[in-house]
């Protein structure tokens, strides 16, 4: 049934304090985590399907394609924070029943989207020659990954609306629709890159460039279902109904800066720590990049779930019901820890068979066994964190989340590592045990500043 003729179907009352009972409220968590983990995991599943495509064309074109989207995930960084921005301020809006107000975020996010990737595209554009010469000194490949790049970052802007469009959507739990439309996308993406890579069905062979441009197709595809989806069924949320007030504006902006810088230093901190095992040797780089992708890829189930603490804690400060709020959170921290843990336990029990999926030098296996089974700890060590930085972000406490994350990996781990690894010359094992602690401690960290509750009073 459509929002212009009802009172939305999912409102505060039926996932809030009338759920007493602690199976309901896990019912409510999983309802809403499970089409944001799906979506995550088939964005990384068709990531490791575009590798293996230009795989194909040789090391060239694929070093290429692996440098162009460094590149275009650190720009894409300076727009992320604009979904928890939106989807903070919505959740709030429905959580007080104020039906006609949940878009303005929304629409001010749209406006920021315009303003700040507009000219971002086209100063990338020009500059990306000496973007991928800073990231990268081989001309052959540097070459393959500028264009690969420019295909890109010309999806710049809908990339930063899809953010918006989807912290709107998931702020009212409708977490479903994020799902649906990810699946539609990526369905264009494989069919256009495959087409343009090799050239088949008539299409030009465009070859490392064709798995760019496909992405970017897709990309517009995917604005254009959310914009004709929000039209017919967001407009009596006040989608589109006025220019966005200067205080909306602003707040957008003061909730989604501190969540982009973050993530942008954050991308930097691993490139740091790839620096660091590059002094201990070329083998641990290489265990590195396959321990780190595995570790990302594995707590994509706790980071999806965090999102939808995101939207439960929002609503329940929308109705003043700061208890409720804080039961939120360990709700979902008390679901991603054995999630995590089923998802660690081959890790710990199979290092050698996982490494093997990956790693065929018998030696490379050997010097990864330890650290694969340290990840594993820290992907369990990671709920936490995990879950209560994104309840944080759902009570408008992105700065907290921002100092916290960002201090213990820049001035903590990252130091640690250095002096352990190579001062200390304890290698990668060593790196890895210091990660472990690294990862303790944040969740301890997020922990005792959620049990404190001085989120509570931010007004979003």
């Amino acid at each position: 049934m459509s929002e212009r003729t009802s009172r939305p179907a999912c409102s505060g009352a039926e996932t809030a304090a009338s759920l007493s009972g602690g199976g309901d409220r896990r019912r409510v968590i999983l309802r809403l985590a499970l089409p944001i983990i799906g979506g995550m995991l088939s964005q990384s599943l068709l990531n490791l399907i575009d590798a293996a495509m230009v795989g194909a064309l040789g090391e060239i074109p694929l070093a290429g394609v692996g440098i162009g989207g460094y590149a275009i995930f650190l720009i894409t960084a300076v727009v992320f924070g604009l979904s928890s921005g939106v989807q903070a301020q919505t959740a709030r809006r429905h959580g007080e029943q104020a039906w006609d107000q949940r878009a303005q975020a929304l629409n001010a996010g749209l406006v920021i989207s315009l303003a700040v990737a507009v000219p971002l595209t086209l100063l990338c554009l020009w500059q990306a020659p000496r973007l991928m010469a800073w990231i990268n000194q081989d001309p052959a490949v540097n070459a393959e990954a500028v264009v690969y790049f420019r295909w890109r970052v010309v999806s710049l802007v809908p990339v930063a609306m899809i953010f918006c469009f989807r912290g709107y959507w998931n702020g009212i739990q409708r977490t479903g629709l994020y799902l649906r439309i990810m699946l539609a996308m990526h369905l264009v993406n494989g069919l256009a890159s495959v087409g343009l890579i090799f050239g088949l069905a008539g299409l030009p062979a465009m070859g490392a460039a064709g798995a760019g441009a496909g992405t970017t197709l897709s990309l517009y595809v995917g604005l254009a279902i959310w914009a004709f989806y929000s039209l017919r069924h967001a407009m009596a949320s006040g989608f589109l109904a006025a220019r966005p007030r200067l205080e909306t504006l602003l707040t957008t902006l003061r909730l989604a800066i501190p969540h982009s810088f973050q993530q942008i230093w954050f991308a930097a901190g691993y490139a740091m720590l790839f620096w660091i095992l590059g002094h201990i040797g070329t083998a641990s780089v290489a265990v590195g990049h396959v321990l780190v992708n595995l570790s990302l890829l594995l707590i994509l189930p706790g980071v999806g779930l965090g999102m939808a603490a995101m939207s439960l804690v929002g609503q329940s400060l929308g109705r003043q019901d700061h208890r409720d709020a804080r039961r939120w959170g360990w709700d979902v921290v008390s679901v991603a820890l054995p999630c995590l843990l089923l998802l660690a336990l081959p890790l710990l029990a199979f290092p050698e068979a996982v490494l093997g999926l990956f790693l065929h030098d018998a030696e490379l296996i050997a010097l990864g066994r330890q650290p694969l089974q340290l990840t594993a700890l820290m992907i369990v060590m990671d709920a936490a964190a995990l879950v209560f930085a994104q309840a944080l972000l759902g009570a408008g406490a992105n700065r907290t989340v921002m100092t916290t994350t960002l201090t213990l990996q820049w001035l903590v781990f990252l130091p640690l590592a250095w002096w352990v690894g190579v001062h200390l010359a304890f290698g990668l094992v060593g790196i890895w045990w210091v990660q472990l602690g690294y990862r303790c401690l944040n969740s301890a960290w997020f922990a005792v500043i959620w049990q404190r509750g001085r989120w509570a009073a931010l007004s979003v």
